[in-house]
C-alpha cells in the first residue's frame, strides 16, 4: 500500500513431521518467493521464514531488508509478533549454519568449503523498544 513504512511477510514450508518433510531442495514453498520478489521490490520489507530447518533464501536476500527464522512456532506466533513490534528484544542465535545452496550440504563448521550464508551463532540481541 501506498505510504506504508515495512511490510510483513511470512514465508516457509508446510508443517511436516518425520519423513514426510524430506526434500531434496530445500525451497521457500509457493507462493513465497514470488510474494517475496513482488512486495520487497517496491517498499522496504520484513520477511518471516517460518520453517523447521534452513531452507533456500540466498536469492533472495539482497531484497530483504530485515530477516526473521521464526522456525515452526505452531500456536505461540504471538512470540514472534512481540518482538517484532518492540514488545520484547530479539534473542537468537543460529545453531547450525544456513548454506547457500543445496549443492554445499552438507556444510559443517571448519569444513573446508564452508562458505555459509550465516555461520553457526550467527544472530544478534536486541533491546525492547517500548517499555512494558
Amino acid at each position: 500500500k501506498a505510504g506504508a513504512s515495512y511490510a510483513i511477510i511470512a514465508v516457509g514450508e508446510p508443517p511436516y513431521a518425520e519423513g514426510y518433510g524430506d526434500s531434496l531442495n530445500l525451497t521457500i514453498s509457493s507462493p513465497g518467493p514470488k510474494i517475496i520478489k513482488n512486495v520487497c521490490g517496491i517498499v522496504k520489507c520484513v520477511v518471516i521464514v517460518i520453517s523447521g530447518r534452513p531452507v533456500v533464501i540466498e536469492p533472495y536476500v539482497d531484497m530483504i531488508d530485515a530477516l526473521v527464522a521464526a522456525w515452526l512456532p505452531g500456536t505461540e506466533g504471538q512470540g514472534v509478533a512481540d518482538v517484532l513490534f518492540g514488545d520484547y528484544g530479539f534473542s537468537g542465535k543460529l545453531s547450525r549454519t544456513w548454506f547457500k545452496t543445496v549443492d554445499q550440504l552438507p556444510m559443517n563448521v571448519g569444513d573446508p568449503h564452508y562458505d555459509p550464508l550465516f555461520p553457526f551463532g550467527f544472530g544478534l540481541t536486541t533491546q525492547p523498544v517500548k517499555q512494558n
